[in-house]
């Protein structure tokens, strides 16, 4: 691909004026967008050919319908996969070529503002959580500037037992660092859930921070990530939020591995070209992230949604929603797009996975209430829209299967289209849904030294190609479950705010079968009608068939203990952090500690 944009040959330490800034970040957006809308039309285009062999039916206009939803996201990972990788390759510091705070910082400068960690926790196992955050304060107690960095445990737990354990371990690690500023509230209610808990303390001590770095019951940051997000922040006024990037946690279960390994890379890329456009309007994540305390309490404070049903009331996703009105309030959100020292944990299971994305469901449909919000920047708002896309595209992409189902076995709409074609579409669509992996992969790949921190490049392929394979055959049961969920929303249903599940030793065929059940009844069924009805279809449904009709299976398997030690023992999805093999010496202290 040719990059034409002359903003990407810059380099160096040097940093242009504000109206040239403004001019290459406008020219950025509007090459992305002319990229984007164009291989949208394509794909449109492309189907719709597919679609009109022998005239379009009611059906197949419903089938476009739904497809057309599908591809704003799937055009954006990959266009934001290619612009990182080519980045990558074409500059040394590709992370300041994206945000030129970077490189305007000292990275051994002072640090004179006062900042407070603080960990939001609402029943979470106190040991490991705490145990995570006690090691961030020991990792900072090394450096000279502990000084400027309070502690806050911001309880909002109902369980007395949990609470309990909260006072005791946070007793303990008080009696072991005497001299750090470490403090625990417990909160009566769980009003707002994380952001009223986050409200409530800015309310209370904002005054005496000018910083804050939340982090999760499963997250941890080394101090290296913790200064050099300070320093970035301390030397660019301009910042509100800087957002680190967060990888994944070394695990045990198989599905867990397998899942950071391929989020690893497939954000990898895929962060640093959306970075690239994005700019000023950057993301957040809620957690592993430095914020501006004066402008977030003053500009950030969350709306309640008025009304009854499941997009009313507190925000649940409220991190995409706080970044947006802090760059209302003028001042810049930025993402590091480079990874550091800043962990978190994945779940464990896929149903642990898909219970988080109903979750984030319910809480991105309730921005369909906040795109009207006035004074946002037009960014902010497509980000918005995008987050309400990512979980509309799931059951946009199942009722097409189903439709396209109907179709080739009730109907002779689809006889005599040129069996190529659709096989040919059919996979530069899977290709584009798998490229910011694959990017991510290729990143690795390019460069011996990085590879080299992954087992090799023949681990990397080997691992890669074993991840994707299992994404395909998990990736539609997460997309019936939120395709039942978006359902049930119309109905008044929502999900209730309950701790995640962040260990488990296995998953129980029972668990897996109260959830998996209907992805198992719905391929099964589908299976037979197809075989009977159309057998030819069977080879473009084949991913989704065999997903849906052995859901219950796979995430069995994938947690069992036996399948994580095989993964472990040969090096499959290993990170650079793992421990268990000769190349223990990269794991972080951060991570030994926690």
């Amino acid at each position: 691909m040719a990059i034409t944009d002359p903003s990407l040959s810059v380099s160096g330490p040097a940093s242009p004026s504000g109206a040239t800034l403004n001019t290459i970040v406008q020219r950025r957006r509007l090459l992305v967008l002319a990229l984007n809308t164009a291989t949208v039309l394509v794909l449109l285009a492309a189907m719709g050919r597919l679609l009109a062999f022998n005239g379009v039916s009611a059906l197949e206009w419903a089938m476009l319908g739904a497809y057309a939803l599908t591809l704003p996201w799937l055009s954006i990972g990959f266009w934001n996969a290619i612009i990182g990788l080519y980045l990558d390759l074409r500059h040394r510091d590709a992370a300041g070529h994206v945000t030129p705070q970077l490189r305007r910082t000292d990275p051994d400068a002072p640090i004179t503002l006062r900042c407070a960690i603080i960990m939001p926790l609402r029943n979470e196992s106190a040991e490991s959580a705490l145990a995570g955050f006690e090691a961030v304060q020991r990792d900072l107690a090394r450096t000279p500037w502990a000084g400027q960095f309070e502690f806050h445990v911001l309880s909002d737990t109902n369980l007395p037992a949990i609470a309990a354990a909260e006072r005791q371990r946070v007793d303990g690690w008080r009696a072991r660092a005497p001299g750090a500023r470490i403090f625990y509230r417990q909160r009566l209610d769980n009003s707002g859930f994380k952001a009223g808990n986050i409200a409530e303390f800015l309310s209370r001590c904002g005054d005496d921070h000018d910083l804050f770095l939340p982090l999760d019951a499963d997250s941890v940051m080394g101090a290296s990530a913790v200064l050099r997000l300070v320093r970035v922040m301390e030397a660019n006024p301009e910042l509100g939020l800087l957002q680190g990037l967060v990888v994944g946690r070394p695990a045990q279960s198989f599905f867990t591995r397998a899942f950071q390994f391929g989020m690893r890379h497939g954000m990898r890329s895929f962060t640093l070209g959306s970075a690239w456009w994005q700019a000023d309007c950057g993301p957040y994540w809620g957690h592993n992230a430095v914020v501006r305390t004066a402008p977030f309490r003053d500009n950030c404070m969350l709306p309640v949604l008025p009304g009854k049903g499941p997009l009313s009331g507190h925000i649940l996703s409220h991190d995409q929603v706080e970044a947006a009105l802090m760059r209302r309030a003028g001042y810049e959100v930025r993402v590091l797009a480079e990874e550091d020292e800043s962990f978190e944990e994945n779940p464990p299971s896929l149903t642990d996975f898909i219970l988080r994305e109903l979750r984030w469901c319910n809480g991105n449909f309730q921005y369909f209430r906040l795109l009207g919000t006035p004074g946002l920047k037009p960014v902010s708002r497509l980000q918005l829209g995008l987050a309400i896309l990512m979980y509309l595209t799931a059951p946009a992409w199942m009722a097409f299967i189903l439709m396209g189902a109907v179709l080739a076995g009730g109907s002779s709409q689809l006889t005599g289209v040129p069996f190529g074609y659709g096989l040919a579409l059919f996979a530069a669509i899977m290709t584009l849904n798998l490229f910011p992996k694959i990017m991510g992969l290729a990143q690795v790949w390019l460069n011996r030294g990085e590879a080299r921190r992954y087992g090799g490049r023949a681990r990397v392929v080997t691992s890669g190609l074993l991840e994707l394979a299992l994404s395909m055959l998990t990736a539609p049961a997460v997309a019936f479950s939120i395709s039942i969920f978006a359902v049930g929303l119309l109905f008044g249903r929502r999900i209730q705010w309950r701790a995640q599940t962040r260990e488990r030793y296995r998953l129980g065929w029972d668990e897996a079968t109260r959830m998996l059940w209907p992805q198992t009844l719905t391929g099964i069924g589908l299976s037979l009608f197809l075989a009977s009805t159309a057998p030819w279809a069977m080879i473009f449904g084949a991913p989704v068939l065999l997903a849906l009709t052995f859901a219950i299976p796979i995430a069995v398997l994938t947690t069992l203990p036996a399948c994580g030690a095989w993964s472990i023992r040969n090096g499959i999805f290993d990170i650079p952090e793992d421990d268990h093999r000769h190349r223990h010496e990269t794991r972080p202290e951060i991570l030994k500690a926690a």
